[in-house]
């Protein structure tokens, strides 16, 4: 008789991490992440991942691998059709697509371009749009540009660079914009910790702190309310957040680890193995 299927995870936690193990600092080869990812199927916890992160350029190298997949572009507009109908040739599962603005001194105007290649593509997943720097006036109208498209924000919150690591402040800021326009969003790099903490070379934020910013700031709590959650670095002082209410905005962060997050959420009780 075949073993029983994992029982699922709670709601709250479903498709938390999307899988990036093949991006820095993991930089996994892709065939040894695709196996990992499959094997990872039959583990009780494997409701926590949700897609495989990929660049647009290893699509051939994975044909016949079933699990959805988000798409980073590497390029510009111009390149987000050849993915999307590469993916489609292939018999892929795209999930999302998840592209940087590249034109700083016109981030508006490349949001409408890479709108308008994704409505020429007839791209019918999510894009995750990444806007560059702070979140200064120019920041914003693209902010307001993105949520005008219907699409969603990609937030940059780690760097192989310790010094290029937002601050928390900064963090906040981008979040509240989120909130303020009813924009979902995503995060990438630098959140395998739960908890914000300090490894050599710089500090490094928690998606659990992350979280709890998140459910403040939609509850009406300040900014600095938000911050300060962003810099706590006791993990009991976090494990009330409201997940479910931080999910409906946060959809999900990319980490090239999935065990250190699962560790440490063990570690907090916030998950239980059965």
């Amino acid at each position: 008789m075949a073993p029983s299927p994992p029982p699922p995870l709670p709601d709250a936690w479903r498709g938390l991490i999307d899988d990036a193990a093949i991006f820095p600092p993991g930089d996994a080869p892709i065939h040894d992440a695709t196996a990992a990812y499959g094997a990872r199927g039959s583990e009780w916890y494997a409701d926590l991942v949700g897609s495989f992160v990929l660049r647009d350029t290893d699509l051939p190298l994975v044909r016949g691998f079933g699990a959805p997949l988000s798409v980073v572009v590497t390029g510009g507009a111009g390149q987000v059709e050849g993915p999307v109908g590469l993916a489609a040739k292939l018999g892929m599962q795209v999930a999302a697509l998840e592209i940087a603005v590249r034109d700083v001194d016109d981030p508006v105007g490349n949001v409408r371009r890479i709108d308008a290649a994704a409505r020429a593509a007839d791209v019918d997943v999510p894009v995750f749009i990444e806007l560059p720097g702070p979140a200064t006036a120019a920041w914003l109208a693209a902010a307001d540009e993105v949520a005008a498209c219907d699409h969603r924000l990609k937030l940059r919150l780690g760097n192989v660079d310790h010094d290029l690591i937002p601050d928390a402040g900064n963090v906040v800021a981008w979040i509240d914009a989120a909130l303020d326009r009813e924009v979902r969003f995503k995060a990438t790099a630098g959140l395998h910790r739960a908890v914000r903490h300090e490894p050599e070379g710089g500090g490094a934020h928690g998606f659990l702190n992350v979280l709890a910013a998140t459910a403040a700031l939609w509850d009406g709590g300040s900014a600095a309310d938000a911050t300060d959650l962003l810099d706590e670095r006791d993990g009991a002082a976090l494990t009330g957040v409201d997940v479910a209410t931080a999910r409906r905005w946060f959809t999900s962060f990319g980490s090239c680890s999935v065990t250190e997050p699962l560790d440490d959420l063990l570690a907090l009780s916030l998950l239980e193995k059965p």
